[in-house]
């Protein structure tokens, strides 16, 4: 069993400085940023669709991960062996398609359309005048991006009590306070640009992992051998699964084309063409990390064979255990510093989504419809707002710090399944009409929640999936409906007009 003698509380000096050095970095590149979306809130919020295919495949994926890949994965990996990879499987290839199909199609419409958000684009193709659509989806957002963003504070300011002396709330609100401070000042432009170092470092710590544990087990075939034996003897199996648990890991991947964060990311690119490129960096991307995510909790079990050995005997330290036990201080600042880039990724992203649904969809295109308000003004007043999310966001994670993780478990879910098959219908399906995704939202997010609530369903199958299905044919049923209501076909046909390709 190794030795855990270096994993204590007292902070190394160097590791302390490696882990300040990226936060120094990350606030630095917002203030950088703050000049270009101050210009207005197209680029405070979709970077002015500039975005290079580098930072947009790189920041969609690491947007979408949070700490669950980094602690979650490797955790999962550490307990059931190699089958942990079927965890990945669902999201790598809906991704895949997402931005091969969906994300052009999302592209060209919101360009011609001037869609910023999600709302944005729901409204502009079924022509919602009444505004009772984008109310309907702002709600769902807002309800679930709050305690979304909650969750990653809480669990940021785990990490830092874990990591270096300070207690959890101090560690909570230095989290916010860095969030805040590079988000409000550089908007969309600073949190693609953070997500994309973030990435490179979550990528790099994931895969120096477990390769250095491998090298000092004796190379591949002395940790395979090793891996054999660990746990029950499954370790190694990939199908030592059962039927249930299988389709609920496959299922995660329906989440991707509901959550705001990551769509977002496609609406940004500078060109459509690009998405192509896009796709291949992003997945190579997205399988590198889940490979190291699982041989580290792979790995991790052949040195700490007993969880007991672990603090508080939780399989989801074995990351951070790791990194103490077999890397330099100043390397183990960079793994640290890996665990914060995955969960302020995914922070900053949800929180200029919320922001985004604030000032653009309520105040701007509702509040405010018939007024032309100066883009320095509504900027403003998305940094006000920001400010405000976060301190609500705040105020939730310190209240209620059980309940923000009881809710984060469906917060991806509800997203997924509230938006993701309306949106796929509206992109892909020219008889969808409004009356059918205001069905499909409000069924996607109702069946999330009450299959969240009762164990007996809950034990089936994992949420997103029931909620997925649903939403689909509430969408289609009321679709048929009222088909005869209006046509939104012209609308449709701006999805799919590929003439001024770009």
């Amino acid at each position: 069993m190794e030795n855990l003698s270096s994993f204590s509380s007292e902070v190394n000096t160097t590791t302390l400085i490696a882990f300040i050095a990226y936060l120094s970095i990350m606030v630095l590149v917002g203030i950088i940023a703050t000049k270009f979306s101050s210009a207005g809130i197209n680029n405070f919020f979709i970077g002015g669709r500039k975005m290079s295919k580098l930072v947009v495949a790189i920041s969609s994926v690491v947007s979408g991960r949070s700490a669950w890949l980094l602690l979650g994965v490797t955790g999962m990996a550490y307990t059931m062996g190699i089958s942990a990879l079927w965890a990945t499987f669902g999201y790598i290839l809906a991704e895949f398609w997402l931005f091969f199909s969906y994300a052009p199609r999302i592209r060209r419409f919101s360009e011609k359309h001037d869609c910023i958000t999600i709302p944005d684009f729901f409204a502009e193709r079924f022509n919602d005048k009444s505004g009772v659509l984008r109310m309907v989806i702002v709600f769902i957002i807002l309800l679930f991006m709050i305690a979304y963003l909650s969750a990653q504070f809480v669990a940021g300011g785990k990490t830092f009590s874990t990591s270096f002396p300070v207690t959890e709330n101090t560690g909570l609100l230095i989290t916010a306070g860095i969030i805040l401070l590079y988000t409000v000042l550089g908007g969309f432009l600073a949190v693609s640009l953070t997500d994309t170092i973030q990435g490179i470092i979550m990528s790099f710590a994931l895969l120096a992992l477990p390769i250095l544990a491998i090298i000092n087990l004796g190379g591949i075939n002395e940790f395979w051998s090793l891996a054999k034996t660990a746990g029950d003897g499954s370790h190694t199996n990939i199908m030592a699964i059962g039927a249930g648990a299988l389709i609920g890991f496959l299922g995660i991947g329906l989440g991707s084309a509901g959550n705001p964060h990551i769509v977002a990311r496609y609406m940004s690119i500078n060109k459509t063409k690009n998405l192509k490129s896009v796709a291949f960096i992003g997945t190579i991307t997205n399988i590198l990390m889940a490979l190291g995510a699982v041989f580290t909790g792979l790995a991790g079990r052949i040195y700490f064979p007993e969880i007991a050995a672990l603090p508080d005997a939780d399989p989801e330290n074995i990351y951070p255990v790791m990194a103490a036990v077999k890397f330099h201080p100043i390397v183990f600042g960079i793994i640290i510093s890996s665990i914060f880039a995955a969960i302020m990724s995914t922070a900053d992203s949800q929180l200029l989504v919320a922001a985004s649904s604030a000032v653009r969809d309520i105040y701007q295109k509702l509040i405010k419809k018939d007024l032309e308000i100066p883009q320095k003004k509504l900027v403003n007043y998305s940094r006000i707002t920001i400010i405000i999310l976060v301190i609500l966001a705040l105020l939730l994670g310190f209240i209620a710090k059980d309940l923000i993780f009881w809710l984060v478990l469906f917060a991806w879910a509800g997203l997924g399944a509230a938006l993701g098959p309306t949106s796929i219908l509206a992109l892909f399906w020219k008889k969808t009409t409004k009356q059918g995704i205001i069905a499909g939202v409000i069924t996607g997010a109702v069946t999330v929640i009450i299959w969240n609530q009762v164990p007996a369903l809950k034990s089936i199958v994992y949420e997103l999936i029931p909620g997925f299905i649903f939403a689909t044919i509430a969408t289609i049923v009321v679709s048929f409906i009222t088909a005869s209501d209006i046509d939104y076909e012209d609308k449709y046909n701006d999805c799919i007009n590929e003439n001024e390709e770009k």
